[in-house]
């Protein structure tokens, strides 16, 4: 359906966070007569429906933002299909695809049971559209796993992509052509725009904002909405126990003896003594089971842990270094921000849980408008 209002939106170029030349995107085309850009949002069965309102919901709050005389944005969900019920039974008023500036393809939930190649083949008509959209210089963004729905179009060979870390691995197996960057939250490449999980739909819609609007509009929009608009990486929620890890018997094993040793120093030949193997012999085993060292496993574990102690202590940062086996804080310090993107004061600033903050979640202070903006129920 058309939206009963316009939504404010910016250039429509998205753009790859903080990577430099990656701000390819379609031309921009207005409207006639209203100069907004039009964008249209593709629903298919099962799509979540969150994803389908999250990028136009939170232009709508830009609008409001920046002001009745900023360029609008109208906005079309549509499909090849009469009807689509999204995801929890949602049903959907979609219209017909149309000619529009930027076409935004939702995830879906892709759990340990699905049929991929089922579910995708189920899914023909909507990936036609999205080659043919695609073909005719419209703009593509895919949200979370709606990035397999342009590996099967053909939109991400050649290019550089990203999805949700949790299925990055599947998403490179099944589209060899692309470059998967498992560490970004959104990737631009050429007119195809692909973004991390869930979430990072925001941080797509926020680069939008910060492009047109500016970064005072994007920022004031953030708070409203109670947006992290300072994320560059998907690496700190990357949990590898979520990971599947079939036939990995010799390294799940080296893997646990270093995650419960974190404080000890890295001996290569103590370890591989421990398994009865050459330090050679365990470097194959372990890298053909895992594509990584074992010094990278550890290092993935000592930051895991250091992140958790961060949150959720008030201990210093050479005490935590030296917890996860650094006795040299400014090494530690540096080998955090690698793979976090955040130095470790930063990060407890970001992340830090709190029994008093637990506490007050979900209070309102008297006076605030509670219901004033309100989630699209599913």
């Amino acid at each position: 359906m058309t939206r009963g209002r316009r939504h404010r939106a910016g250039d429509d170029r998205p753009v790859h966070r903080r990577t430099r030349g990656a701000m390819v995107g379609a031309a921009r085309q207005k409207d006639e007569g209203t100069g907004a850009l039009r964008v249209a949002v593709l629903a298919y069965p099962g799509c979540f429906a969150s994803e389908v309102f999250g990028v136009p919901d939170l232009l709508t709050m830009a609008g409001h933002v920046a002001g009745p005389d900023a360029p609008g944005c109208l906005v079309s969900v549509v499909s090849p299909r009469r009807r689509v019920t999204a995801s929890g039974g949602a049903g959907l008023d979609v219209r017909p695809p149309r000619e529009a500036d930027v076409l935004v393809v939702p995830g879906f939930e892709l759990g340990p049971d699905t049929d991929l190649d089922a579910r995708l083949a189920r899914l023909a008509p909507e990936i036609a559209v999205i080659r043919e959209r695609a073909a005719a210089g419209t703009a593509v963004v895919s949200l979370c796993v709606g990035a397999f729905l342009l590996a099967e179009a053909g939109l991400l060979d050649g290019r550089r992509a990203t999805t949700s870390w949790l299925h990055a691995a599947e998403l490179a197996r099944r589209c060899p052509g692309a470059d998967v960057r498992p560490e970004h939250l959104v990737v631009t490449d050429a007119g195809v725009t692909t973004t991390a999980a869930f979430s990072s739909m925001y941080d797509f819609a926020l680069d939008l904002i910060r492009r047109h609007h500016g970064a005072g509009v994007a920022r004031t929009t953030a708070r409203v909405a109670l947006v992290d608009d300072a994320r560059s990486s998907q690496t700190p929620y990357v949990d590898p126990r979520l990971l599947p890890q079939p036939g990995r018997e010799f390294s799940q094993q080296v893997m646990r003896r270093l995650d419960q040793n974190l404080a000890e120093r890295y001996d290569l030949a103590a370890l591989a003594a421990a398994f009865r193997v050459s330090t050679r012999t365990l470097l194959r085993r372990f890298g053909e089971e895992t594509g990584r060292s074992p010094l990278a496993h550890l290092q993935d574990s000592r930051v895991r842990r250091a992140r958790h102690l961060l949150e959720t202590t008030d201990r210093t940062v050479a005490a935590i270094a030296a917890t996860v086996g650094y006795q040299d804080p400014g090494t530690f310090a540096a080998l955090f921000a690698r793979h976090t993107g955040h130095r470790p004061h930063a990060y407890r600033t970001a992340f830090r849980r709190t029994a008093e903050s637990a506490g007050t979640a979900g209070t309102v202070e008297p006076g605030t408008a509670a219901g004033q903006v309100t989630a699209r129920g599913r």
